[in-house]
């Protein structure tokens, strides 16, 4: 590869720069210095990255003479090694991978359903469960206050909001429909739970991604009622693949923490964060 730069484009641009700088050497001095180094260059691999950096010295044979022509001739230098630069940066554009606009946090091996989904149209939340479903006694046991919750998909993060949306779409695909359980909380509310103690949450007012509408409690509606406890074989199952899925749409999963919550997602995006406190 090196060997081809040297060839294809940086030979040339040498070429390039001693015909401007040096018109007394455009018609003999360059072609002949030119063959020469390409003779080298390929009878003599080591010596390319001497070539590379004494090349345009060499061209001219005379040290002086080139720094004199390059302090008359700055802007014809400037614009040489300017296009010198351009075939690099080309090929630096070329080779960056496929631009997936707003998702640059995303794993570099994103699966090509989840890219589609979150590229394509706007999903639309789910409609929203009956209120009692988050009253029953199995329920409260699990999560308390949960009556309470806001459940407004709108005061989500637009980008979070989507993401997990995804999610819920990919879940369905394996039989798992999904509930929104808590999105945005509010301060007051996120005091009075952290008052309960560190088996409830550690975070106080604002230490939660949940007052700035980038976390969510989800947990999977089934036969009418809502599961949301870990001890039940399918619903441990259905949170490892939603762990899974979450992760690969650039969301941190909670059932990786030392106090798991297999529930809990959230978009660590500090530019986020910043605009949704202003």
């Amino acid at each position: 590869m090196l060997f081809f730069w040297l060839v294809a484009v940086y030979l040339p641009a040498i070429a390039l720069a001693g015909w401007l700088v040096l018109p007394a050497e455009r018609k003999t001095g360059i072609r002949k210095e030119t063959d020469v180094l390409i003779m080298r260059a390929s009878a003599h691999a080591n010596r390319i990255s001497t070539l590379i950096w004494a090349g345009p010295i060499c061209v001219a044979g005379n040290c002086g003479r080139v720094a004199q022509a390059i302090r008359q001739q700055r802007k014809r230098f400037l614009l040489v090694f300017s296009l010198l630069g351009a075939p690099a940066l080309i090929v630096q554009w070329f080779a960056r991978g496929p631009d997936i606009g707003g998702y640059e946090d995303l794993p570099a091996n994103s699966d090509p359903v989840v890219m589609a989904l979150l590229q394509g149209e706007q999903l639309v939340p789910p409609p929203p469960l009956p209120p009692e479903t988050f009253s029953t006694r199995e329920i409260e046991s699990e999560r308390v206050e949960l009556a309470s919750a806001s459940r407004e998909w709108s005061l989500l993060n637009p980008d979070f909001r989507q993401r997990l949306l995804t999610v819920f779409r990919l879940m369905e695909n394996h039989g798992y429909k999904m509930a929104l359980i808590e999105g945005y909380r509010s301060p007051e509310r996120q005091n009075s739970l952290a008052k309960m103690g560190p088996h409830v949450t550690n975070a106080k007012a604002f230490q939660s991604f949940h007052q700035f509408g980038l976390a969510a409690d989800n947990g999977f509606y089934r036969d009418g009622r809502l599961v949301i406890s870990e001890k039940d074989p399918w619903a441990m199952k259905g949170y490892q693949l939603y762990g899974q899925y979450a992760e690969s749409v650039g969301l941190t999963w909670g059932g990786h923490w030392t106090m798991r919550d297999f529930g809990h997602v959230e978009l660590r995006n500090p530019a986020a964060r910043h605009h949704a406190q202003k």
